[in-house]
């Protein structure tokens, strides 16, 4: 057999085992809480294996060897450290996140500031996540092209079926498991080829290691050898954009409890550093083997040191199924970052467009539905992507600074700071978004071939298809229009202010009788770490539409408020919100479940909870 059929075989199986691991979970996927947040069972390990895996993509590790083949230590700040920082600052905001009842961004905006924001931050971040996808189907084009001379039609479709299947059927689920194995097999191709190439650089020039690194230039070393200023530039161009990128957030949403997010998140930021100190020793050996590349510098050496590893594999003389395992390792990078972005994106089309938007009763059963096919437009619109955008590092850029530019301030500023108002998050939104786009058309149109970027040439500060100057402006709008316009109501300040949901509560006039249930009631209970999750079925009468009964539920307690469109509403009696009883859609039309999540030790109050719940949907439905 040849290598390519070898590679086919071994991709094959490995495709088969991923299916098998969505198949596995399909079985759960009776509730959106369980496609999209994983039923809330996810440990520090599954987050931790997941967001490492999710960051590193085929073709960013093989982008960051070439920029260290070309720049040293000094280019860490282009994209190793803003990932290991903003994995480390996401960590310190999982309290914060995990106490918001959302299971999106764009659903979190809504809380925050109303509607109008839902709908154009979803949209941008389905382009993002698309964007991000099409880097990942375009590194591992890369691998196959110089591997065995494949098309990247043919490489991206490899890709796009393989993601799309498993996760289709296993939701965000299959995103945790299948991250796992992958983070397992990149990380430990990085680890191999970090001992076989410095070993065969030694070979080739006669030095041993320590000869190597006394003859290579200092400044090689220096992490801070392109000035201070440039590493502010660099950090606060892009950790900003991954700092509220959506899918770190969905697995904080979907960990068991906050100790385990926390953990998990600083578990996944030592991952990345470990896999990119492999990446370092690896480019550090191919400076000894292609010194020619290594010469030219950057921009112009940037194209021969992405594709120097696999040029070295493929001249290395390596047995078939060695090259095929190098392939496949390098395939389950593309693999572990294009699931997690086609899941963060379906769930923005499914619950902050569809359900919110087009068919605001769609059932559960309708709710999976659309959020599989949306996975399937996601990953082909990434591939189509991928045939027009021929930068791998500048895809990645371009997404993250547009999500800097458009809502990094609308985000942090809704959740630390209370005079932030829906007038100065519309209007922050749409300055960033329309100024980055513009600065990104003008810098690409205006650099010339092998040049420096157009923009980047008029001033250091306008780096980053000039993100700084359009997150500024983003940000003094926001600021500048909330001082100028009303405060936010006291329901959209409660869920994030403590002091507001006391106030909101206290002149809830909500019942406070002890209740029982029926006998006949079940309360299905759920246990993850220290959380315990509540859930009990209540069916509609067949007459009555799931709109009026929210209507009806509303007027009759006040206190049950439609915090974000009128698929859900909660009954707003604590404080503490996710410690709320909500009344969410089941999987027909005349279903619906009452659910109520918290503290373990807390499982009888919550279910008091459930009971009060129970008699005020039931006493609203004998008088509808």
């Amino acid at each position: 057999m040849d290598g390519y059929t070898i590679f086919t075989m071994l991709l094959a199986a490995y495709i088969v085992l991923l299916i098998g691991i969505g198949y596995l979970f399909t079985k759960r996927q009776t509730s959106m809480r369980e496609f999209l947040q994983a039923g809330k069972r996810a440990g520090a390990l599954s987050i931790g294996f997941s967001a490492a895996a999710s960051w590193l993509t085929a073709g960013a590790l093989l982008a960051v060897i070439g920029f260290f083949m070309l720049l040293g230590m000094g280019s860490i700040w282009g994209f190793v450290a803003p990932n290991i920082i903003a994995l480390l600052v996401i960590a310190l905001l999982v309290k914060k996140i995990r106490s918001i009842p959302a299971m999106t961004q764009p659903e979190l905006l809504e809380i925050r500031y109303g509607s109008f924001l839902r709908t154009p931050v979803a949209l941008i971040i389905i382009v993002v996540m698309i964007l991000f996808a099409v880097a990942d189907i375009k590194g591992f084009a890369l691998v196959l092209q110089v591997f065995y001379g494949i098309s990247n039609f043919q490489a991206a479709l490899i890709v796009g079926f393989s993601v799309a299947v498993y996760v289709t059927l296993g939701g965000f689920s299959a995103v945790l498991a299948t991250d796992v194995i992958q983070f397992l097999c990149l990380s430990s191709f990085i680890l191999v080829m970090a001992v076989l190439v410095p070993s065969a650089a030694g070979d080739i020039t006669g030095m041993d290691l320590g000869q190597m690194i006394a003859s290579m230039d200092g400044s090689w070393w220096n992490p801070l050898s392109i000035g201070w200023p440039m590493v502010f530039v660099f950090c606060f161009a892009i950790i900003p954009g991954w700092i509220t990128e959506q899918d770190p957030w969905q697995k904080i949403w979907a960990a068991r409890d906050g100790k385990s997010a926390q953990i998990g998140l600083v578990l996944g930021a030592l991952l990345v550093t470990l896999v990119f100190s492999g990446c370092a020793l690896v480019a550090f050996g191919l400076q000894f083997i292609y010194p020619e590349i290594a010469q030219m510098g950057f921009p112009m050496g940037m194209a021969g040191a992405e594709s120097a590893l696999l040029n070295f594999i493929v001249e290395g003389g390596y047995p078939d199924l060695v090259v095929a395992l190098f392939a496949v390792a390098l395939a389950t990078a593309a693999m572990s970052c294009a699931d997690t972005f086609a899941a963060s994106g379906a769930s923005c089309v499914a619950r902050d467009i569809y359900q919110r938007r087009i068919n605001p009763a769609a059932s559960m059963q309708q709710m999976l539905t659309v959020n599989r096919l949306s996975v399937l437009f996601i990953i082909f619109c990434a591939t189509v992507g991928s045939f027009f955008i021929n930068s791998i590092i500048d895809a990645i850029h371009i997404a993250t600074f547009i999500a800097s530019a458009s809502y990094f301030f609308v985000l942090m500023g809704g959740l630390f700071w209370r005079r932030g108002t829906g007038a100065g998050a519309t209007a922050s939104m749409f300055t960033g978004f329309i100024l980055q786009c513009s600065l990104v058309v003008v810098d690409l149109l205006k650099t010339q071939a092998d040049g420096p970027p157009f923009l980047e040439s008029l001033h250091p500060l306008m780096m980053g298809h000039g993100v700084i100057v359009a997150m500024a402006a983003s940000g003094v709008v926001y600021c500048v229009v909330s001082l100028a316009t009303q405060p936010s109501e006291t329901f959209r300040l409660a869920p994030f202010f403590a002091d507001k949901a006391r106030e909101l509560v206290a002149t809830s006039g909500k019942s406070v009788r002890p209740q029982r249930l029926p006998a006949s009631k079940k309360v299905f209970t759920t246990t993850t770490g220290d959380q315990v999750y509540l859930q009990m079925h209540v069916d509609l009468p067949a007459s009555l539409s799931w709109l009026e009964f929210i209507q009806l539920m509303n007027r009759a307690h006040p206190y049950w408020i439609s915090l974000c469109g009128l698929d859900s509403i909660r009954r707003c009696t604590r404080s503490e919100f996710l410690s709320c009883v909500s009344l969410i859609r089941g999987q027909s039309s005349s279903s619906v479940w009452l659910e109520i999540e918290g503290d373990i030790a807390r499982a009888e109050e919550l279910q008091e909870e459930v009971a009060r719940a129970y008699h005020e949907v039931t006493g609203t439905l004998k008088h509808a």
